[in-house]
């Protein structure tokens, strides 16, 4: 273990392990920004039933990803614990993206039970994938800084397929010469899915080839899933970590599902497009300089930094109104600035609170961990999408109209003044974590004395001796 503990990670593998989550975001980035607005402005669905149904889906994400994360903690295969679903379970998101990304032309009922079926199908498989894939990560190296080194390039893939997923509309149209009507609409999203889905399958087979798993212990005891989710939850640094990163990501997904909306009718902008390669392209470039960062000051200063970045952008975001188009595009490049910190960050923070939760319970949980993370995550996006459009939807909004003041109010709320409070408020929340880069390495010491039989003393509480 000791070995492990300073290991680095091949260039090659961390570029295996990373491109996976390139092609997840070239998925399910249309699924938050684009695939709303598609289904209720050109298939036609309600806005409010659209939100209902988005939020649910979220709900149901709850309950399946922490089950995913225990089944993964405790599948025992030839191939390992986390594979076998990677490699399986893509099929299945390429397929239900497919059938998502295409409905049939049919009535509005069933256009709307097409849209909910397919979503909770993708969702499930999503989180199939996910989970495993995300758990894999924490077992490659436990070094810190190596951590953030690989979750840097893992979230910088994430944000380059981000960006792809930006342009592939415009890139697909232009390709193609689709028209800028409703059928146009529908091919363009066609030829999205068809191009796509295969090399989501490409890249989670490759992962799977060159990652190789940590042996799982056979020491390890079997506890309920529901004795393990009380183990974790009493991990006070994960909790704080959770609580801070969720709060956050609910103001992170607000703009990212309603950047179309505000472009379009507070900003009476056609650069919605514009606007998201400048934002994606900005986070990718900013990326390396926050890994230096958080080399030389720790992940929490790095990811507090990010924080207040994105609050002083956003506020400004909230006095804009039609032809401020500079302005934005201002404050949108000094938001990307801190994008890329707040998801490769607290990944990387993440690693390091499972490390510590080894040391009081003996095993290695990186899958329930995930799960209660993506929970996290699901439900931020479920207030982001589910509750942001159904507000809209009470407010007023009707589709390729000019809407009216109070739609108008609304969306720059939700999309600037919301974001920042919830941003105001995890940076306060997030000063209270304790695991700095120095208490880390005590918490890999400890676990390698306590795996030789020796007592240990708890770095977080040195009062406390762990037999």
């Amino acid at each position: 273990m000791s070995d492990m503990v300073t290991q680095r990670v091949p260039l090659i593998k961390k570029i295996a392990y990373s491109a996976p989550a390139f092609f997840l975001a070239v998925v399910g980035i249309p699924v938050y920004v684009y695939i709303p607005k598609f289904y209720t402005d050109v298939v036609g669905v309600d806005i409010a039933m659209l939100g209902y149904i988005l939020f649910s889906v979220r709900i149901f994400d709850a309950l399946t990803d922490p089950a995913i994360g225990y089944l993964s903690d405790r599948t025992k295969t030839r191939m390992g614990r986390r594979r076998p679903y990677i490699v399986s379970g893509s099929v299945f998101v390429a397929l239900t993206m497919f059938l998502l990304f295409n409905p049939p032309r049919a009535s509005t009922l069933f256009e709307t039970v097409w849209f909910a079926v397919c979503i909770y199908s993708l969702f499930l498989c999503w989180t199939a994938v996910v989970v495993p894939y995300e758990s894999l990560g924490p077992e490659i190296t436990f070094d810190y800084n190596e951590r953030t080194s690989l979750f840097g390039m893992r979230d910088g893939f994430l944000i380059a397929g981000t960006l792809a997923a930006a342009s592939s509309p415009e890139v697909v149209q232009w390709f193609f010469g689709l028209p800028g009507d409703a059928d146009g609409e529908r091919e363009k999203f066609f030829w999205i899915a068809l191009i796509y889905a295969p090399l989501l399958i490409g890249s989670c087979w490759w992962c799977v080839l060159a990652i190789r798993e940590m042996p799982k212990r056979d020491r390890v005891h079997k506890v309920s899933i529901w004795r393990g989710l009380r183990q974790t939850v009493s991990n006070r640094p994960f909790i704080i970590l959770l609580i801070a990163y969720t709060i956050s990501a609910i103001g992170n997904n607000l703009p990212a599902t309603l950047i179309l909306y505000y472009v379009e009718y507070v900003l009476q902008s056609d650069m919605a497009d514009v606007f998201l390669l400048l934002y994606f392209t900005t986070g990718i470039l900013f990326l390396p300089g926050w890994i230096i960062i958080a080399r030389r000051t720790g992940k929490k200063a790095a990811w507090l930094a990010s924080m207040a970045i994105n609050t002083g952008a956003f506020i400004g975001v909230f006095f804009l109104g039609p032809g401020d188009t500079a302005i934005y595009g201002a404050l949108v490049f000094l938001s990307g600035i801190g994008f890329g910190a707040t998801l490769a960050i607290p990944s990387a923070i993440q690693a390091d609170v499972i490390d510590y939760d080894e040391l009081l319970t003996g095993e290695r949980r990186e899958g329930q961990y995930i799960g209660l993370w993506s929970i996290a995550k699901k439900f931020a996006a479920a207030v982001g999408v589910g509750v942001g459009l159904l507000i809209l939807g009470l407010v007023g909004y009707t589709p390729n109209v000019e809407q009216s003041e109070q739609v108008r109010l609304t969306l720059r709320i939700l999309y600037a003044l919301v974001p920042s409070l919830c941003n105001i408020i995890a940076l306060f929340i997030a000063l209270a974590y304790p695991i700095s880069s120095s208490i880390h390495k005590d918490i890999r010491t400890a676990i390698a004395q306590r795996q030789r039989g020796l007592p240990v003393v708890n770095p977080l509480k040195p009062a406390q001796t762990l037999a």
